[in-house]
């Protein structure tokens, strides 16, 4: 392997405010496109080029990337083992894990997230399906600058949008202005159902809440629709299992949803709610994207407050976009409540913030008030 394949592209111009990318993959045509996707954007530059983990740790203090693209497997030191030391010698720094759609990568990739990854995307299989995947491509850079600017985690309170935000619906009757948005009225009506949507940074947030309420979760069923690809849904629905310690799985069409256990959303087909005779089944079908999106939150969220109205509680957790927003507005309208996660402890403030500034909430929290939230509304109080 030439040493050129190690070395960062140079330093951007003084003044310049690009994010800083390094990218580490075993494959040097892998490091060669991505760098090139990097550097054709111009807002991004890369930084670092390595080979291994071994590598990228040694060097990451010196070239000081804002993100980097980690591989999980490589020779020498994979990506599993380098990133506690890169995350040690470069703190703050965003790392994106990089692998292919297979189970146990997705295992490895979900784990890692608890170990301090901020997000994940799946790579085509092989240096031809990268080069010819347009979509990868797109969503890769879309998520380092989704993740850049965002400071590293702090513990933090309630903090609200700046006040000249602009709030495109008028305020219900009845709600509370705030700086910049305004918030409904929680239901009176106790809680049958609990729906979550999320994004980016959604299982770390997922793993949180549901942990924060798994005493309470017996009280309703728990509806969760988390953009992720096929195998990686199956995977999560895992992890959430052994870390609430309740029954979680894919939802299948057919199921009637019991309080108690969770059901995620299969990636690459949406979930929704539907009545069947006096009571609710689940029914998951493969449809076009909505929002860019399948699973999507709005259909969902749109089904839950159909079936449920002012019985509906919501959560809108961190996530790029504004996939939810309608949704939220569905379940408000309808009486049920929406809480959304707040911007100083989202990853991506996109989807919370976009119900948020719609009016939509009955409450912007930061992720560690969420559950406690939730856990008294599930036990009877009312706001």
């Amino acid at each position: 392997m030439s040493l050129s394949a190690h070395k960062p592209s140079g330093p951007p111009p003084t003044g310049d405010k690009s994010i800083r990318v390094a990218v580490v993959d075993d494959s040097a045509v892998v490091r060669g496109l991505v760098s090139r996707w990097v550097e054709e954007d111009p807002g991004l530059h890369v930084v670092g080029r390595y080979s291994n983990g071994k590598l990228a740790v040694e060097q990451v203090a010196g070239s000081q990337p804002d993100v980097i693209i980690l591989d999980i497997e490589m020779p020498v030191m994979d990506g599993m083992t380098a990133l506690p030391e890169l995350l040690k010698a470069r703190p703050g720094v965003k790392i994106i894990m990089a692998s292919t759609l297979t189970k146990r990568n997705a295992d490895v990739s979900i784990r890692a997230l608890s170990m301090g990854a901020t997000d994940y995307i799946p790579k085509p299989e092989g240096n031809r399906g990268v080069t010819s995947s347009k979509d990868f491509r797109l969503d890769l850079i879309k998520k380092i600058k989704a993740i850049a600017g965002k400071p590293a985690r702090q513990p933090s309170t309630l903090r609200a949008p700046p006040a000249a935000a602009p709030q495109e619906k008028a305020p219900t009757a009845g709600a509370k202005i705030t700086a910049g948005y305004s918030l409904r009225k929680f239901s009176n009506v106790q809680p049958r159902i609990l729906t979550i949507g999320c994004s980016t940074g959604g299982p770390q947030a997922l793993m949180q809440v549901l942990g924060d309420i798994k005493n309470s979760i017996s009280r309703v069923p728990v509806i969760i629709t988390q953009h992720m690809p096929a195998t990686f849904t199956a995977i999560l629905a895992e992890h959430l299992e052994r870390s609430t310690g309740c029954q979680a799985k894919e939802g299948e069409t057919g199921e009637v949803p019991l309080p108690g256990k969770i059901y995620v959303a299969p990636g690459g087909r949406h979930m929704i709610l539907e009545r069947s005779g006096a009571g609710v089944r689940i029914k998951i079908y493969d449809g076009p994207e909505v929002n860019f999106c399948k699973p999507a939150v709005d259909p969902l969220f749109e089904s839950v407050a159909s079936t449920y109205g002012t019985a509906a509680l919501a959560l809108v957790l961190t996530g790029m976009g504004h996939d939810g927003e309608t949704g939220s507005l569905a379940i408000s309208d309808a009486g049920g409540s929406v809480i959304a996660q707040d911007e100083a402890t989202s990853v991506v403030w996109g989807m919370p913030g976009a119900a948020t500034m719609a009016g939509a909430c009955a409450a912007v929290l930061p992720l560690e008030k969420i559950g406690p939230k939730v856990t008294s509304i599930l036990q009877g109080a009312r706001a």
